[in-house]
């Protein structure tokens, strides 16, 4: 062995000797108590002090990290701070938090363990200012009947649940439980609480990844099933598919290329000035983004005037690579040609939206509202209707509804005898007491008083039973296709 290796050798005895001195001088050096302006610089140096006596909290005390202060924090009053992990226990009396967020979050997390939603009942303002707050179990309150056609509302089944938590707005800013409920009169169910709408969330990541995955053009399942896979199954997520769905289509804005706004807003404005008659409306959002559009040419402002009686309305065209619904305006002449009155291209399609535009519609049209509109059974739109057209008879297009017949019956044992007996109530019933009798038939003999779909249509029939259309002209139109 030549020297160099020896020497090596030898230095690095003595380094680990050197070593392991300093670490038994390190093992049993005293250690000085905690003093004002004491400081750490690492969560090893202060895990060594771990065993011993931790004087209280005083007043200029510094700490280098949340998890050095952590150690001290038993009687300071601090934010309450909860990881995703941690057991929460129960409310009580007299609670304190530093702001309504965190009491909404606190009470989600804790029902989310206990296995019940959340839902706002009631707040109160006092100049101005939030002070009042009561959140309350889900299934709080008395049993609602849904007022479906042939889209449902989702609701909760009411039991009148007492559990709730109050809180109020102290002086000094922060918030206190007043009054707490914790009493359930159903089964909770811990293992199903992330399905609870209240626990439905989807974070930022998440949101970006679905997004930017839509852009691209992969397809919902693909996406959602990345986000599965990455998490660590179904189980790990806070939210499911249609959420995914829901948050794609409300996050879906007028996505033109770089430019494509400009340019359109540009368009429009050379439209109109070579020719005044020529009408568009834009929809921005907080952030300034193109959201909404609406426009209509001079002829078709100049053809309503004559034809403006009876408009078709449909959102179920698509634009190519912006896939946004395509909204027109359509009516009929006199030769029982379809004509444009105005179209627009909405960012979703919500009864917000749809306000915008049929009021930007009318405003083009001078006020002057339709007789009659046909749509599809969008409850979304039906609203909109009945607040911007409230003197306009409203339609539901026969051809939706009549294509959901084989999806609804097409497994049943009397399929050709159902389709012939709504027919008969449909078409060969002349006055309104006629399809009462023949619809009350049909329900008996092939029992089906029990079917939800057919009892909101009954509901709704004043919106798309031909005899009960008779009063209206509908120039020869029952369809908007």
């Amino acid at each position: 062995m030549d020297s160099s290796s020896s020497r090596l050798d030898t230095e690095g005895q003595f380094d680990g000797a050197l070593d392991g001195a300093l670490t038994h001088q390190d093992d049993h050096q005293n250690v000085e108590e905690p003093k004002d302006l004491t400081t750490f610089i690492s969560d090893e140096e202060l895990s060594d002090k771990d065993d011993e006596k931790v004087e209280e909290p005083k007043d200029l005390m510094t700490f280098s990290s949340d998890e050095e202060l952590s150690d001290k924090e038993e009687n300071v009053v601090l934010p309450v701070v909860l990881k995703d992990d941690e057991k929460i226990e129960e409310p009580k009396s007299s609670m304190t938090f530093s702001s309504i967020e965190e009491v909404c979050s606190y009470y989600r997390r804790y029902a989310k363990q206990a296995g019940f939603g959340v839902a706002h009942r009631t707040s109160r303002k006092t100049k101005g200012i939030k002070s009042y707050v009561v959140l309350i179990c889900t299934r709080g309150g008395d049993e609602r009947a849904t007022n479906d056609v042939a889209k449902p509302i989702p609701t909760t089944n009411r039991t009148g649940c007492g559990a709730r938590i109050c809180t109020k707005l102290c002086g000094d800013g922060t918030w206190f439980l007043s009054k707490v409920e914790l009493t359930h009169n159903h089964s909770l169910s811990p293992g199903k609480a992330r399905f609870f709408r209240s626990n439905r969330k989807i974070n930022d990541a998440a949101k970006r990844r679905l997004e930017l995955n839509d852009r691209v053009g992969i397809r919902l399942s693909k996406n959602f099933n990345s986000l599965v896979v990455e998490s660590g199954g179904f189980e790990s997520l806070s939210f499911g598919k249609r959420d995914c769905r829901n948050y794609i289509n409300k996050a879906k804005e007028l996505r033109f290329g770089k430019g494509g706004a400009q340019a359109l807003c540009d368009y429009f404005r050379r439209m109109q000035k070579q020719n005044s008659g020529f009408y568009f409306m834009i929809d921005m959002d907080d952030d300034c983004r193109l959201r909404n559009v609406f426009w209509a040419d001079a002829r078709s402002r100049a053809t309503y005037d004559f034809f403006g009686d009876v408009i078709t309305f449909d959102t179920t065209y698509l634009t190519n690579s912006y896939d946004m619904p395509f909204a027109p305006f359509v009516g009929v002449n006199h030769h029982g040609q379809s004509i444009l009155l105005g179209a627009g291209l909405i960012s979703s399609e919500d009864t917000d939206t749809f306000v915008w535009l049929f009021k930007c519609w009318l405003e083009c049209m001078n006020g002057q509202a339709p007789k009659a509109i046909i749509t599809d059974q969008d409850r979304a739109m039906k609203n909109a209707i009945s607040i911007v057209f409230p003197e306009s008879r409203h339609r539901y297009c026969m051809w939706h509804i009549m294509k959901k017949f084989p999806e609804k019956f097409g497994s049943h044992a009397n399929f050709d005898g159902i389709k012939s007996a709504i027919n008969k109530c449909l078409y060969d019933s002349q006055t309104c007491e006629e399809y009462e009798e023949n619809w009350k038939d049909l329900l008996e003999k092939y029992n089906l008083h029990d079917n939800a779909w057919l009892n909101g249509l009954y509901r709704d029939k004043t919106f798309w039973v031909p005899v009960y259309m008779k009063d209206t002209f509908w120039a020869g139109m029952n369809t908007t296709q």
